[in-house]
């Protein structure tokens, strides 16, 4: 086994979320505190894990995913929908969400093409946890301005 990987110090060893907590989340009995380690996301390229993240944490990513999830767009909704996006950055960003089972590209025999895309039913799963981190940030946007304000008065002095 290559140093450094699933042995690494601090890692759980789990790789699926079955295998952690007896509750489902993160390798501990029912009723027992529930310490995870976040080292678990190895930051090699090789980790799954933090593949995943990195593409579902991308901002073109979560914009394509939260515009989806309202209804089937057309590439060209998309990319005008999507301020600042290009015409490349969005094929790519589709492709990857399409490969990761998260979009479905549904092309319409006609003259002109006409292709749709919409959220898989894994998809609208996570725009379920994109939408409650959406919500935990509005709910906290004043105490971070407060928190930057303190911040940025104490490097100025």
């Amino acid at each position: 086994m290559e140093e450094g990987t699933s042995k690494s110090p601090g890692h759980t060893g789990v790789t699926h979320p079955d295998q952690a907590c007896g509750d489902g989340t993160h390798g501990h009995a029912p009723g027992e505190g529930c310490d995870y380690d976040a080292r678990q996301w190895d930051v090699r390229e090789g980790c799954e894990v933090r593949q995943i993240l990195d593409r579902v944490a991308d901002k073109w990513s979560l914009l394509v995913i939260a515009l989806l999830d309202r209804r089937t767009l057309r590439f060209t909704e998309l990319r005008r929908e999507v301020d600042g996006i290009s015409q490349r950055m969005l094929t790519v960003t589709l492709r990857q969400l399409e490969r990761d089972g998260l979009v479905r590209r549904t092309v319409h025999p006609v003259v002109p093409p006409r292709v749709d895309y919409e959220l898989t039913p894994l998809g609208a799963t996570l725009h379920d946890t994109i939408q409650a981190l959406v919500t935990w940030t509005e709910v906290h946007q004043s105490e971070i301005a407060e928190a930057r304000a303190a911040y940025d008065r104490r490097e100025r002095e």
